[in-house]
């Protein structure tokens, strides 16, 4: 009997707590609490509602970055920085193809010469005339030197094939009247150069006398898969690393871009694993989004989430995040006016950009009252229970 009356009294309290939960979501709901579900972007009408990683002076500190809104005058000084970047751009590819001037081959460790000495066909092929070209050349030896008759010991590592047949052609009219000699490399081992990453057939490539660019290099090596980012290729020369665009060779001309390598330079094709924009918020497909060379806009961003849900989406709140430079910056778009969408169009995204839509009021009044109901309707159930037990009494 003792466990029968506890069991009243607990449902009996459990009914007085029902009453007053339900009026504490109605005040929470109506105060706009923490109780709606869902992300809120209500402290983001004038600036990011957390602080974001700001770099100031020559050090980062945590500051909250202002709200700009996307407007005509914002799309007009973004197109003027891009111009005056791009001429700037092709001012320096320009100049650095001026000065990058291919040197002559050197001569290295491994590389077979060919010595021809005109009508003395005992020093031009001293083991006869049928054998392989690299079989019947001068293999330059570990320690750069070659050995030649009547010459003997040469040192010719680190000179061009002009220099060797100069000294040759001295040291021979010792022994021979007005020698006429010609050098060339026939078989090239010395140096080389690494691609890796996104191509298709990675590995090294000997440099031989014909100079080779980055672009060069990329073709020998089968050309770019789809996945490659061609706007992020690395030169690795010497420890230190680089970026060359060769997006910008293709579609602008920039022939600075196309660098030339030189012995043990390392090219790294990397992934577009990082080229991709995010689409959050009130849209039919939110996700993730590849973009196409590094170009979207952000009207094309929210086409290919499918456009906002015309049933939840607030068009009057839409965001873009931009938090991978050293000055984070937060962007909205107000496009409840569909010829809003021409600016989104002007408005370019970059990568790692996050795009949200913000949910509709109703939309979100719609969600805690779908939270609410199956609570309140199981309060209401049993508040209205007639327990035999006790007589009726709750």
């Amino acid at each position: 009997m003792q466990v029968l009356a506890a069991l009243s009294r607990f449902l009996h309290f459990h009914n007085h707590v029902a009453s007053r939960l339900s009026a504490a979501l109605l005040l929470g709901v109506v105060a706009g609490c923490a109780v709606i579900p869902g992300t809120h972007t209500y402290g983001m009408r004038t600036q990011s509602s957390v602080a974001l990683p700001v770099k100031q002076a020559d050090d980062v500190v945590p500051a909250n970055v202002k709200l700009q809104p996307i407007n005509a005058e914002l799309i007009i000084e973004q197109e003027r920085q891009l111009r005056a970047t791009s001429t700037s751009a092709a001012t320096r590819n320009q100049q650095t193809a001026a000065s990058d001037v291919p040197a002559d081959y050197k001569i290295g460790p491994g590389d077979i010469l060919n010595v021809t000495v005109w009508d003395h066909p005992e020093l031009t092929i001293p083991a006869g005339s049928y054998r392989a070209a690299d079989q019947t050349g001068n293999v330059v030896a570990e320690d750069g030197t070659i050995f030649y008759p009547y010459v003997g010991t040469l040192r010719v590592a680190g000179l061009t094939t002009r220099e060797v047949r100069t000294i040759l052609a001295q040291r021979l009219a010792r022994h021979i009247e007005k020698p006429q000699v010609d050098v060339r490399v026939i078989a090239f081992r010395s140096k080389r150069v690494y691609v890796v990453g996104e191509v298709a057939r990675p590995g090294q490539q000997e440099i031989t006398d014909i100079p080779m660019t980055i672009l060069d290099a990329v073709n020998r090596a089968g050309g770019f898969t789809k996945d490659a980012d061609h706007s992020q290729v690395q030169l690795t020369r010497a420890g230190t690393t680089w970026r060359v665009d060769l997006q910008a060779l293709y579609e602008e001309g920039a022939v600075g871009q196309n660098v030339m390598l030189q012995p043990n330079d390392i090219v790294n094709v990397p992934d577009r694993a990082l080229n991709k924009v995010f689409v959050l918020g009130e849209v039919q497909k939110p996700g993730s989004f590849f973009m196409n060379k590094r170009r979207i806009t952000l009207a094309e961003a929210l086409a290919d989430a499918g456009y906002i849900n015309q049933q939840s989406a607030n068009p009057h709140w839409i965001f873009v995040m931009r938090g991978q430079a050293d000055q984070p910056e937060l962007f909205h778009l107000d496009s409840k006016s569909p010829d809003a969408l021409l600016l989104a169009d002007r408005f370019p995204l970059r990568p790692r950009d996050i795009v949200y839509v913000d949910a509709a009021e109703v939309a979100r009044w719609n969600r805690v009252i779908s939270n609410i109901l199956p609570t309140a309707q199981l309060l209401n159930t049993l508040s209205s229970v007639d327990y035999p037990l006790f007589g009726g009494r709750q």
